[in-house]
């Protein structure tokens, strides 16, 4: 009997032990799986926060809704420093800037301007960083602030110790049109008021500010600056009577008139015409 007894009390002994790595091994499991949960958490929050920067200062500049032509388009993204020539280019390559993003804030990836072009369907981004402004004294004293009430009156310096510079974002969002019916994009001057009395006229016309590459307008010879004046004899002072008068026109030959350098021109364009 004794000896029985110590058989089933070694068995029980060996069953507690078992039960007691057991605890521990899922203790170890659930500790990992928190810190991975947490560390997941974390990262997901700094995305999210960086990636709002461009969503929540987005600000939409065409009023047709201009998305990709393709369901899932292959969005790239570029990082540049000639926004302006970069503009034109775009104009030029047949695209057209749906909207764009500017702010100020420390260190953010560009790639997140990259995931909101994808969320909007847009074909390309082209995104610029340049050095803005380093953070004020005031800045400075209210993370002190912060730091001290978070710790009982005491300043941790891991809480201020930040990055200072603050840089200036700006992404541009484009998408590409279909093929163009004239292939050019104006733009109207208007003078600039004067102090006297009588205000000057509007300029007649509209500027050419790009010409769409291998589209009807460039293979009529007309080039960035020119000041479309009539096609068809219809007389251009808007930007929505060119839109009318090559809608009515498309599939056709028509005499354009312009001026170039004060110089007026006349070329004939076959205007495309769009199912």
């Amino acid at each position: 009997m004794q000896k029985m007894s110590n058989s089933f009390t070694g068995a029980s002994s060996t069953a507690k032990t078992a039960v007691l790595v057991d605890k521990k091994t899922s203790q170890t499991r659930i500790m990992l799986i928190s810190l991975l949960t947490i560390g997941t958490l974390f990262m997901a929050t700094k995305l999210f926060a960086a990636e709002n920067l461009f969503e929540k200062n987005y600000k939409s500049q065409n009023t047709s809704n201009l998305v990709s032509l393709q369901a899932n388009p292959d969005t790239k993204m570029y990082v540049s420093n000639h926004k302006e020539d970069d503009n034109i280019s775009m104009l030029e390559n047949g695209y057209d800037m749906m909207g764009s993003s500017g702010f100020e804030a420390a260190d953010v990836a560009p790639e997140l301007a990259l995931q909101h072009a994808k969320a909007i369907h847009a074909d390309t981004v082209l995104v610029y960083t340049k050095y803005g402004s380093a953070k004020t004294a005031a800045s400075k004293i209210q993370l002190i602030k912060e730091s001290a009430k978070k710790n009982g009156g005491e300043v941790d310096a891991k809480d201020i110790a930040t990055d200072a510079t603050q840089y200036n974002y700006f992404a541009s969002y484009w998408a590409k049109l279909p093929t163009p019916l004239l292939g050019v994009h104006i733009i109207k001057l208007v003078p600039k008021n004067t102090d006297d009395a009588e205000q000057e006229p509007e300029n007649k016309g509209l500027t050419i500010l790009a010409v769409i590459k291998d589209s009807p307008a460039a293979e009529a010879g007309l080039v960035r600056g020119d000041v479309l004046t009539k096609i068809a004899n219809v007389e251009l002072n808007k930007p929505e009577e060119l839109s009318s008068v090559v809608r009515k026109f498309q599939g056709q030959n028509v005499a354009i008139e312009y001026e170039r350098d004060g110089n007026k021109a006349i070329a004939n364009v076959q205007i495309n015409s769009r199912n």
